[in-house]
């Protein structure tokens, strides 16, 4: 048996109580409604007022904010599923997987390209606007999601290729390893994470050095898009943590074989949910313009109840 399969088999055969069910259930869904909950404010916000769309930095942003919402729906959703259903069918699992992979890959590479913007707009100010256009930010959207689908779609691809009829009708535990389970896959997908954390790596330390050398001798905020910069550092941090998932597993099936499951819980608030706590803080309170128009939206609302 190899490493993944140990994984899958010691997770499926080690139930929690129902009181430690019940409080990581209550703990995930709190944690969702109150992410969704700030970051659909943030999103009507960005709908109520034009400026933000003719600004690329914003549509990033809002399209981050997108991202997370239905990354962390996703993810509570198939945490529950593994609590009251169990098992369920692998087609209905394998759609599950696919969106919530398609959506973690996202947030890396959308905070990757923030950074880049946030470096032209600091060290090639004056060809920002011609460089950073609306139509661009569109299409590198686009990019992103096409990205995320070239890196994931092959493990649908190989699993339908390989798989016989019945497996796809049959029930399992909803995890990664127990829909798309062949070797190639898991090869493959070691060899996309090292390049993912390669390219991105590199574009956070590039963008962060430049923007460091022109903060020295610039405005204020120069040296506010170095702290930006260093925020998306951290977030990338996490986020990049899903890439070490399988070794990350590993280990821990090796120092806490006992709380094994814990272990597993703990690495998932940190690694999936709290990188997504942290977009409304880079943009929706430390952004002047943002806070100031959602600080609007906050008292309309509140002035409204």
């Amino acid at each position: 048996m190899n490493v993944s399969s140990a994984n899958v088999t010691v997770v499926i055969e080690y139930r929690d109580s129902f009181t430690k069910a019940v409080t990581k259930n209550v703990i995930v869904v709190v944690l969702c409604i109150s992410i969704n909950y700030i970051n659909a404010g943030l999103i009507q916000t960005f709908r109520n007022h034009q400026i933000f769309y003719m600004n690329p930095r914003y549509i990033l942003f809002i399209h981050l904010v997108v991202n997370d919402m239905l990354q962390v729906t996703l993810t509570v959703m198939l945490f529950i599923i593994s609590y009251t259903l169990y098992k369920i069918n692998v087609s209905v699992c394998g759609t599950f997987i696919l969106l919530a992979l398609f959506t973690t890959e996202n947030t890396p590479l959308n905070l990757a390209c923030m950074a880049v913007e946030c470096y032209i707009a600091i060290c090639v100010p004056l060809r920002h606007v011609q460089i950073c256009t609306v139509k661009r930010t569109l299409m590198l959207i686009g990019f992103i999601w096409a990205t995320s689908m070239f890196s994931v779609l092959p493990d649908l691809f190989i699993t339908l290729a390989t798989e016989p009829w019945d497996f796809f009708h049959s029930q399992v535990f909803c995890l990664r390893e127990t829909v798309f389970r062949n070797p190639h896959i898991i090869r493959k997908r070691d060899i996309t994470y090292i390049v993912y954390l390669v390219i991105v790596w590199f574009v956070i330390f590039f963008t962060y050095f430049n923007i460091l050398f022109t903060a020295k001798t610039a405005s204020k905020y120069a040296k506010k898009a170095k702290n930006t910069i260093l925020l998306h550092g951290f977030q990338v941090l996490l986020c990049m943590a899903t890439y070490a998932d399988p070794l990350l597993r590993s280990a821990l099936l090796q120092w806490f074989p006992k709380n094994y499951a814990d272990s597993l819980f703990a690495c998932y608030i940190i690694i999936q949910i709290l990188p997504r706590s942290i977009s409304p803080i880079i943009y929706g309170v430390r952004d002047k313009t943002f806070r100031k128009y959602l600080k609007r939206y906050l008292l309309c609302k509140m002035s409204h109840q």
